[in-house]
């Protein structure tokens, strides 16, 4: 059974192809928004893997995201979830988000849903 305050990290050394460029959500060569997203939904998966029933997933539902900081070609960016509520099947996290100096990267509101993998063909 998952409750709250199950954690995980999730980190990335920022390359070319993470950037806004790259991504096509900008035209400057930093962490693209869309990357950053992906790295907080990394952090989730990660922070309840471990505690899914058998034949469960979870799948995301709502993300809603500050990006508040540059993050260069070469910097360290770390994710760190937080389950927060539980609420049947949806789950609610929170997620910050620094760079190797601690600075504040971004902060992340994510809610998943647990669901049957038969359901998705996996």
């Amino acid at each position: 059974m998952l409750s709250a305050g199950a954690e995980a990290t999730a980190s990335l050394i920022v390359t070319e192809a993470d950037t806004a460029t790259a991504l096509g959500s900008g035209d400057v060569a930093v962490l693209g928004t869309p990357r950053l997203v992906a790295l907080c939904e990394q952090a989730t998966v990660a922070a309840v893997a471990d505690q899914l029933e058998a034949g469960t997933t979870t799948v995301g539902t709502r993300v809603e995201i500050d990006h508040l900081r540059a993050a260069p070609i070469g910097a360290t960016v770390i994710a760190h979830a937080r389950l927060a509520h539980v609420d049947g099947r949806r789950l609610v996290f929170d997620v910050d988000v620094v760079d190797g100096e601690a600075a504040q990267v971004g902060r992340a509101v994510v809610v998943r849903a647990v669901v049957n993998r038969d359901r998705f063909g996996s």
